[in-house]
């Protein structure tokens, strides 16, 4: 039988990244197993034919993707998830899940340079325009930007490198008022001290090779979505042959554990050094938003 999501509404933050994923394990053992599974057999032909089976082929999922999946989407606060291999194929996959050609998105001038030039090659070569804005633009000069094609506005708050932080909310709401699907790089957060969703984006996105895995030695993705962007994503993702290695799944869910201690301790190491790069004579600026 299919896993019922657990009603985490009475746990702090950090009780559900220790909690989450937990209704996948039996027998008292503590995380969920690593299942490596690529055929997966039917009970018997009435169940193959009824469809109930929760696991058809590991490519669509095992108990493990479905324990990550799931602790992701709580982390993030949206319907549900899906898990590439990398961070920039699940940016990829939900552009493409999402877009088509003659579509028009706006982007953020400061993303991850491979999304940048995914949006002027790929994606250009589909017949999708992109036009690249000011990450601190207002709401008003945001609309005035949106044409009749315009599918998606897409953010980095912070912005890759220059760390400029974007009116997240304001500008969501000015991109539903023209019909606009509004997805950001939630990345520099770890989906817990952002919460993209909550804030009007329809599509959070996570490389969580870095503060999800957080020991530099697996490479994974995360597209979180509300339930109304939900079944374009599932199907396409689908389609597109997406999964990841259920020992990088694994690696990913051990490391959520511990994610709020590490955040505690790289924001106060990050702020020790920006600190000190400001008193240096030879430095002329300290990009970073936790400066006054």
């Amino acid at each position: 039988m299919p896993h019922k999501k657990p009603d985490y509404s009475n746990y702090g933050p950090r009780t559900r990244l220790v909690a989450a994923g937990k209704e996948f394990t039996e027998h008292g053992i503590v995380n969920p197993p690593v299942y490596h599974a690529s055929t997966i057999l039917y009970r018997d032909l009435e169940t193959l034919r009824s469809g109930n089976q929760p696991y058809r082929y590991g490519r669509r999922g095992t108990p493990t993707t479905r324990a990550l999946e799931q602790a992701v989407a709580m982390l993030e606060g949206g319907h549900d998830a899906k898990v590439c291999p990398s961070g920039m194929a699940a940016i990829s996959t939900m552009m493409l899940a999402y877009l088509s050609a003659g579509d028009h998105i706006l982007m953020a001038d400061t993303v991850y340079l491979p999304a940048r030039r995914f949006a002027q090659g790929m994606m250009r070569r589909l017949g999708i325009e992109t036009t690249f804005i000011d990450p601190k633009i207002g709401a008003e000069d945001l609309t005035a930007l949106i044409r009749p094609n315009t599918r998606m506005l897409y953010l980095e708050s912070p912005g890759s490198q220059t760390f400029e932080i974007s009116d997240v909310a304001a500008l969501a709401e000015a991109a539903h008022e023209r019909d606009c699907l509004v997805a950001i790089d939630n990345t520099w957060s770890g989906g817990h001290y952002f919460k993209a969703l909550e804030q009007g984006c329809d599509i959070s996105i996570q490389a969580g090779t870095k503060y999800l895995v957080g020991h530099s030695d697996a490479m994974i993705g995360f597209i979180t979505t509300n339930k109304q962007a939900w079944p374009q994503l599932h199907d396409a993702y689908g389609e597109f042959g997406q999964c990841a290695g259920p020992d990088d799944l694994y690696l990913c869910l051990r490391g959520m554990r511990t994610l709020d201690v590490r955040l505690e301790r790289h924001m106060k190491n990050a702020l020790t050094v920006a600190d000190w790069l400001m008193a240096q004579d030879i430095v002329d600026e300290v990009f970073y938003p936790a400066l006054p």
